[in-house]
C-alpha cells in the first residue's frame, strides 16, 4: 500500500515536471531595465542568478541606455525616453511592470504565478524595471500587469538583483530544487 502511494506520487511529480518542461520551451523571459548596473558587487550577483535561471528557462536581461540629466529633459527628449522602452517591446509580449503599486507575492505564490504564465504566454514575458523617475503613462498603458517586490523602496540597482534572485527561486520551487525552504 505504501509502495503504491509512493508510486502515484512519483508519477504525479514526473507528470508535473514534464508539463513544466514542455511549457518552458515555448516562451522566453526578459528583464528590461533602464540604465546599466554600475556597482560591481551587484553586477556579479545579478550575472550569477541570470546564469542559474538559464538552466531552467530562456532568460535575457536587456538594458535601455539611460538619458543623462533627466530632470532637465525637454518634452521631446522625454518622448524619446518613453519610445526607447516601447521600442524594445515586440508584438505578442506580455508586459509586467515592477512597480511599487503592483501586486505583492510570497515566493511560493510568485512561483505559482510564473507557472500559470508559462502555460498562457506564447512569446515573451517581459518584466520592466524603470528608471529613477518611474514609468510614463504610455508604458503603464502597454503593461498587462504590475507586481511589487516590496512595500519598501530600493535602488534600481538592488531591485534587479532581488528580481533575478526571486525568478531563480521560483524556478527551483517549480522544479522541486533544494534552494527554497518553507
Amino acid at each position: 500500500m505504501i509502495f503504491q502511494e509512493a508510486k502515484v506520487i512519483i508519477i504525479h511529480i514526473f507528470a508535473k515536471a514534464t508539463r513544466f518542461n514542455q511549457s518552458k520551451k515555448d516562451m522566453k523571459f526578459t528583464l528590461l531595465v533602464v540604465g546599466r548596473t554600475v556597482e560591481k558587487h551587484y553586477i556579479t550577483a545579478i550575472n550569477d542568478y541570470v546564469e542559474r535561471t538559464k538552466h531552467y528557462v530562456s532568460f535575457d536581461m536587456e538594458v535601455i541606455p539611460e538619458l543623462k540629466n533627466t530632470k532637465s529633459l525637454s518634452m521631446e527628449q522625454q518622448k524619446k525616453r518613453k519610445a526607447k522602452i516601447l521600442k524594445a517591446l515586440q508584438p505578442g509580449d506580455v508586459v509586467v511592470l515592477l512597480d511599487e503599486h503592483g501586486k505583492e507575492f510570497r515566493s511560493i505564490e510568485f512561483a505559482n504565478w510564473i507557472e500559470r504564465k508559462m502555460h498562457t504566454v506564447n512569446k515573451r514575458l517581459v518584466f520592466i524595471i524603470g528608471g529613477p523617475y518611474g514609468f510614463s503613462p504610455s508604458v503603464y498603458q502597454a503593461a498587462q500587469e504590475k507586481i511589487s517586490l516590496s512595500k519598501m523602496t530600493f535602488s534600481h540597482q538592488m531591485i534587479r538583483l532581488i528580481f533575478v534572485e526571486q525568478l531563480y527561486r521560483a524556478m527551483t520551487i517549480l522544479n522541486n530544487g533544494p534552494y527554497h525552504h518553507e
